[in-house]
């Protein structure tokens, strides 16, 4: 099964990754993503969208149904994004930080140790208004890790935003054998991270800006500056800041501050990314060879959507191309429906497991919509061991019942949930479920009666 939107060379694949950060400033979701997701793009489709906001509507009573249920960012997203083929992968929430990972189906089973962490940095450490979210993951078996923060604000809180990304860097995950941040092969480093521009006055910034000399203020923007004297920058890339800084907008235009406060233009809003020992041997072409890097990161685009004003900063997007060697080919799980499917009788699953399979007595396989939303979002589901009814040494057998079949039937999946693994470890293609005959007629029938059965109320108005 070749996942879609990938391109394979050889042992080489390419992902195609578009991640998104965006200070919401406690705003509903617009009306419209589609260019925001660059789902109108005319090249390949994403692999993986990953999504990172900050400023999501936290007051108390939002947040305590946030916990209950899905907030209204996550949902407007599954939304856009389920019925093209993604599914939630991750997702963790501190206050008004969230983010968000979906991915196409076909590359759940090759994710793996998927966790999640937050550090609080506001209040000396126990506020969540300020700090950091992250998700990590094994891609292909290579280690990926997604961080995004909302540092301090205000053009003097340049060491203090540093002191606060440190703090971010130096947590730990739990579990055993997970990689520091810094120890996973990609770093990806986004968010509202609150950097300004120094020393020019807001005539000059303003006057660079309507001229697109953007260059003119690289010099003095304070994530640069630090770079060139902060050793755990150094190794972080950002592409070039072609777009207009991304903050202080008057909200619903493309207007720079005009409140009292005349904010002056920053670029706060950011995207960098960090390979582990990139190696620094270059070739004569200026490239690094294959057998030196199983992974390397490609930007391909690194810009800002003025037409987005539920906020006053516009939102930024970084579209990625990650080329690695896979260093898983097969996946854990093969799962497939047996025979014709209908709610009219017990259905059968057969599946094959390789021989390393860590497999629980909690494991179960659910069965799905195509466009389900995210892992629990199951119609049904099977418990591998108790509902096994078959096994040899090449595959096992597991039923499900006919009243858990969906009587209307339809397109469906079926998904091995690995709870050693926490993940998803095997994924079925696509089938049909035949609609329930039975019900159908009886429910014709059903309707055919009716019809012929005039109401009371009808035969009182015949005789006016």
């Amino acid at each position: 099964m070749e996942p879609a939107g990938s391109e394979q060379r050889g042992a080489v694949r390419e992902l195609r990754l578009h991640l998104v950060t965006w200070n919401v400033g406690t705003a509903s979701p617009p009306p419209d993503v589609t260019s925001l997701l660059q789902l109108n793009s005319l090249g390949p489709t994403m692999d993986m969208y990953v999504i990172g906001l900050q400023e999501v509507n936290s007051r108390i009573t939002n947040f305590l149904s946030d916990l209950a249920f899905d907030d209204p960012w996550s949902i407007f997203f599954m939304t856009v994004l389920s019925p093209l083929g993604y599914i939630k992968l991750s997702s963790v929430r501190m206050q008004g930080l969230l983010l968000l990972v979906f991915v196409k189906h076909v590359h759940l089973p090759f994710i793996r140790d998927i966790h999640t962490h937050y550090t609080r940095t506001g209040l000396y450490g126990y506020w969540g208004n300020k700090g950091g979210v992250t998700v990590r993951m094994s891609l292909y078996g290579h280690t990926i890790c997604f961080m995004n923060c909302h540092l301090p604000a205000h053009m003097e809180n340049t060491e203090q935003r540093l002191d606060d990304f440190e703090k971010i860097l130096e947590m730990q995950f739990e579990g055993e054998n997970i990689p520091s941040t810094l120890d996973h092969d990609v770093l990806f480093w986004f968010g509202d991270l609150n950097f300004r521009i120094a020393d020019y006055g807001i005539h000059f910034v303003r006057e660079s800006i309507n001229n697109k000399r953007y260059n003119l203020l690289w010099e003095k923007d304070q994530l640069n500056m630090a770079k060139k004297k902060e050793a755990f920058l150094q190794e972080f890339i950002e592409g070039p800041l072609q777009f207009k800084p991304t903050y202080k907008f008057d909200l619903y235009s493309d207007v720079y501050d005009t409140s009292e406060k005349k904010r002056k233009p920053a670029w706060t809003d950011r995207i960098l990314w960090r390979v582990k020992n990139l190696c620094q041997h270059a070739s004569k072409e200026g490239e690094f060879s294959e057998e030196e890097q199983t992974i390397s990161v490609t930007l391909n685009n690194y810009i800002s959507h003025m037409s987005y004003g539920i906020s006053d900063h516009k939102p930024v997007t970084g579209t990625f191309g990650l080329e690695l060697k896979p260093l898983l080919s097969d996946p854990l799980i093969i799962l497939n429906p047996e025979g014709e499917w209908s709610a009219e009788h017990d259905v059968l699953i057969s599946y094959s497991a390789v021989p390393e399979f860590p497999s629980s007595a909690w494991d179960w396989i659910g069965l799905f919509k195509v466009a389900f939303r995210h892992v629990n979002d199951y119609v049904t589901y099977a418990w591998v061991e108790d509902d096994e009814i078959s096994s040899n040494k090449d595959s096992k057998q597991v039923y499900m019942s006919a009243a858990e079949i969906p009587d209307m039937g339809g397109e469906f999946l079926l998904c091995y949930y690995s709870n050693n693994l926490q993940s998803i470890v095997g994924i079925s293609q696509p089938f049909q479920i035949q609609p329930n005959r039975t019900l159908i007629e009886k429910d014709l029938t059903q309707e055919e009666n009716s019809w012929m059965q005039k109401p009371d109320n009808l035969e009182s108005l015949d005789e006016f």
